[in-house]
């Protein structure tokens, strides 16, 4: 088994980190630059920084506080929100970040994930797919989860990777917020048809959750932000649990 990774997630909204259930509710959880910093000390392996607003307010993303956050940690970490065009994918690279996150700009237009790729590089372009069931399978949201594009997940998740997605997000937003559990049915269904690395997102609760995203979902990656941000579990704690379950990580 190849070493798993564990993400904590910054939802940035109006310059603050915060965090909803089902993409709804949102409520405070700190500065996301003394956040990221106390995570980069504590051991994470890479963050997700998420400018929740920027596609929904038509702008682009903070890219002084991007900078911000890369002067403040000595880990990779991924850049999303408002990025729409290649120049978007650059600016964001150039201002610190590792990798950039893709969603409703490549929804809206998927030849952008191939014009991506090609500019950057796969290895520095993941694509984000937000998730719910519907009638049995399951469907992709767009627009910060506002909005249905009918589009099978598991069909979509195949596309992106041939236009040269480097990894995957994938949140369920029913389980987002509800520290109920990972989605581990769709997890394990993406990770299994696709080649490249898999992050599980949305509904991180306990330890065991994290275990099971890893075990039963096939995940190369977990993410969670609750649990981290309201200091519920601490990542070297995290950690520990998961070697003692035999699950590799960095120390």
């Amino acid at each position: 088994m190849l070493t798993k990774r564990i993400i904590p997630c910054l939802d940035v909204k109006d310059g603050r980190t915060v965090k909803g259930t089902n993409f709804l509710q949102l409520r405070d959880a700190g500065d996301p630059v003394e956040l990221a910093a106390r995570y980069s000390d504590e051991g994470a392996d890479e963050l997700v920084f998420l400018d929740i607003s920027a596609t929904l307010e038509g702008r682009k993303t903070f890219l002084q506080m991007v900078e911000c956050v890369a002067e403040a940690i000595q880990i990779p970490f991924t850049v999303g929100g408002g990025i729409s065009t290649v120049d978007d994918a650059g600016r964001a690279l150039d201002a610190g970040a590792d990798k950039v996150s893709l969603n409703s700009a490549a929804l809206a237009r998927p030849s952008f994930i191939d014009e991506a790729s090609k500019r950057v590089g796969s290895q520095s372009v993941v694509v984000a797919i937000d998730v719910k069931r519907s009638n049995g399978s399951w469907t992709v949201w767009t627009k910060a989860g506002t909005e249905s594009t009918g589009k099978d997940a598991l069909l979509w998740a195949d596309e992106v990777v041939q236009r040269g997605a480097g990894e995957l997000l994938v949140t369920s937003m029913d389980r987002d917020g509800t520290t109920e559990g990972y989605d581990v049915e769709l997890l394990k269904a993406i990770s299994d048809r696709v080649s490249v690395p898999l992050i599980a997102s949305g509904g991180a609760g306990n330890k065991e959750h994290l275990r099971d995203a890893i075990l039963l979902g096939h995940a190369d990656a977990v993410l969670a932000a609750s649990i981290f941000h309201y200091n519920r579990i601490s990542i070297s704690e995290l950690k520990s649990f998961l070697h003692d379950n035999n699950i590799p990580v960095r120390t």
